[in-house]
C-alpha cells in the first residue's frame, strides 16, 4: 500500500531536480517581497495598504497571462516528451503573441480604472484622510508598475517554455538576478540612500520595474546563446508564424485556463474586498498574512508545477499508467510539504507581525489569520496538486469547473453575504470561507481518481 504513494530514491531525485529550482526561485522572490513589505510597512499603514491593494488588483493580470501561456504549456510539455522541436517552437511563439496582446489591453484598462478599482477596497471603517492617502499611494504605485507589465509578458513565455521542457534552473537564476536588482533598488529608492531622493512606495515600484527588464534580459541572452540545448529558439523569430490549425488547438486549451486563472484571481480579489468591507485594518492584516503565506507555501506550490511538467511529459511519451502512478506519488509528497510548512507557519504566527510598524490591533489580527491559513495549508496542497494533475492531460474545461467555478459559486457568495448581511468579525469570516476548501479537495480527489485526465493530446 505504501509503495502506491511513496516512491524510491531515484523517483524523488528526479522530482526534486525539477521542483527545487522552482522552490528556490519562488522562495527567494517571496523573501524579497517580504522585505519589500517590511520596508514599505515602515513608511506607515497607509503605504502598506495602498501597495497591497494595487498588487492585489494587478494579481489578476499576472494570472491572466499565466493562464493563457499555461494552456499552451500543456502542449509544450507533451511536444517535448515526444521530441518534437518544431511543436515546442510554435508554442513559444504563440505564448509571446497572446501575452503581449493581453498586456496591451490590460495596461489601457488599468490606466483608466486604477482610482475606481482601488476605491472599492476603501469602504470599511476608517478616517477619510487615511482613505484618501491610501488611494493616492496605490494609484501612483500602480501606474509606475504598469511599465513593467510588457517585460513580464515576454518573460512568462521564456520561463514557461524552459520549465515545460524541464529546465527550471535558468528561470531560477534569472529570477534571483532580478531579485538582487529589486532589493538594492528598494533600499536606495524607498529610503533615499546614496544621495537619491526618498521616493517611498513610488521607489519600490521603480525598483520592481527595473528588475523585470533584468529578468527578461537574462532569460533571452541565455536561451539565445544555448541554442543546442534549447532547439526551439533556432529560427523562433524568423517569420514568427504559427499554423492556423495549431492556433485553434492552442486557443481551445488556453481559453478555459485563461478564464480560470483570471476568474480565480478576480474571486480572490473580490473576497479580499469583502474582508476589507469590515475595516481598513483587515487590508493591512491580510497583507501581512499573505506575505508569510507566500513564503511558507513555496514548497507545495512548486510541487504543483512539477506535477504538471513531469506528468505532462510522461503523457506525451504515451505511458499512461506510469503517468498515473507518478501523479499519485507526487500528490502524496505535495501534501507532506503542506503539512510541514503549515506547522512551521503556525509556529511563527505570534512573532512575524512584530516586524511591522503598525497598530497592535492589526498585528493581533494578522497573527490569528496566519494560524488559520497555516492550518489549511495541507488541504490547499492537495487541491493544488490535484489541479495540476488534471491539467497535465489537457482537461482545461474540467479544471475551469473545479477551480474558478467553485470560487464563484461557493467562496465569493459566502464572503459577500457574511460581509454585507452580518456583523461577523473578519477572522470568523475567513475561517468559514477557508473551510469550503474541504469540499473542493473532495471534488478534486474524485476527479483525479477517475483517471479521465490521463490523455495524450499531441499524437
Amino acid at each position: 500500500m505504501l509503495k502506491k504513494f511513496i516512491g524510491d530514491k531515484k523517483f524523488y531525485k528526479m522530482v526534486l531536480a525539477i521542483a527545487v529550482p522552482i522552490m528556490i526561485q519562488n522562495g527567494v522572490s517571496n523573501f524579497v517581497n517580504l522585505l519589500d513589505n517590511l520596508m514599505i510597512g515602515h513608511i506607515g499603514t497607509n503605504a502598506l495598504s495602498g501597495v497591497a491593494i494595487a498588487n492585489q488588483i494587478m494579481f489578476v493580470f499576472y494570472l491572466l497571462i499565466f493562464g493563457a501561456a499555461a494552456g499552451v504549456g500543456i502542449f509544450t510539455a507533451q511536444y517535448y516528451g515526444m521530441g518534437d522541436d518544431e511543436g515546442v517552437r510554435y508554442t513559444f511563439r504563440f505564448k509571446i503573441i497572446i501575452n503581449v496582446f493581453l498586456t496591451i489591453l490590460s495596461v489601457i484598462f488599468f490606466m483608466i480604472m486604477a482610482p475606481t478599482l482601488i476605491s472599492l477596497f476603501l469602504k470599511g471603517e476608517g478616517t477619510a484622510e487615511d482613505a484618501a492617502e491610501t488611494l493616492k499611494i496605490g494609484v501612483d504605485y500602480m501606474r509606475i508598475m504598469l511599465i513593467g507589465l510588457v517585460p513580464v509578458a515576454v518573460t512568462n513565455a521564456y520561463s514557461g517554455t524552459l520549465r515545460d521542457t524541464g529546465q527550471t534552473r535558468v528561470p531560477m537564476i534569472a529570477s534571483i538576478a532580478a531579485i538582487v536588482v529589486n532589493l538594492i533598488g528598494n533600499l536606495i529608492l524607498i529610503y533615499g540612500l546614496l544621495g537619491v531622493p526618498a521616493l517611498g512606495a513610488k521607489g519600490a515600484a521603480i525598483a520592481t520595474v527595473l528588475s523585470r527588464f533584468v529578468e527578461l534580459g537574462v532569460l533571452a541572452v541565455y536561451t539565445g546563446t544555448h541554442s543546442a540545448q534549447n532547439r526551439f529558439i533556432i529560427g523562433a523569430f524568423k517569420g514568427f508564424r504559427v499554423p492556423l490549425s495549431l492556433c485553434g488547438k492552442f486557443i481551445l486549451k488556453s481559453l478555459p485556463l485563461m478564464a480560470n486563472e483570471t476568474l480565480w484571481a478576480l474571486g480572490q480579489t473580490t473576497m479580499n474586498q469583502c474582508y476589507s468591507y469590515r475595516s481598513l485594518n483587515a487590508v493591512a492584516a491580510l497583507n501581512i498574512e499573505n506575505t508569510i503565506w507566500n513564503l511558507m507555501g513555496v514548497a507545495f506550490l512548486a510541487m504543483g508545477e512539477a506535477v504538471g511538467i513531469i506528468v505532462g511529459q510522461i503523457l506525451g511519451s504515451g505511458d499512461i499508467e506510469k503517468a498515473k502512478d507518478t501523479a499519485r506519488k507526487m500528490r502524496a509528497f505535495t501534501v507532506a510539504c503542506g503539512v510541514v510548512f503549515g506547522v512551521l507557519m503556525i509556529g511563527i504566527a505570534p512573532f512575524f507581525p512584530l516586524f511591522y510598524n503598525t497598530e497592535a490591533s492589526i498585528r493581533a489580527l494578522a497573527t490569528k489569520l496566519i494560524i488559520v491559513y497555516g492550518a489549511f495549508m495541507p488541504i490547499y496542497a492537495y487541491t493544488h496538486a490535484s489541479y495540476f494533475t488534471i491539467r497535465s492531460g489537457g482537461n482545461t474545461l474540467i479544471t475551469f469547473i473545479f477551480d474558478s467555478c467553485f470560487v464563484w459559486v461557493l467562496s465569493v457568495p459566502t464572503a459577500f453575504v457574511l460581509s454585507r448581511f452580518t456583523g461577523m468579525n473578519v477572522l470568523y469570516m475567513v475561517m468559514i470561507v477557508q473551510s469550503l476548501e474541504l469540499i473542493k479537495a473532495f471534488i478534486g480527489g474524485t476527479m483525479v481518481l477517475s483517471g479521465i485526465w490521463a490523455r495524450n493530446i499531441v499524437k
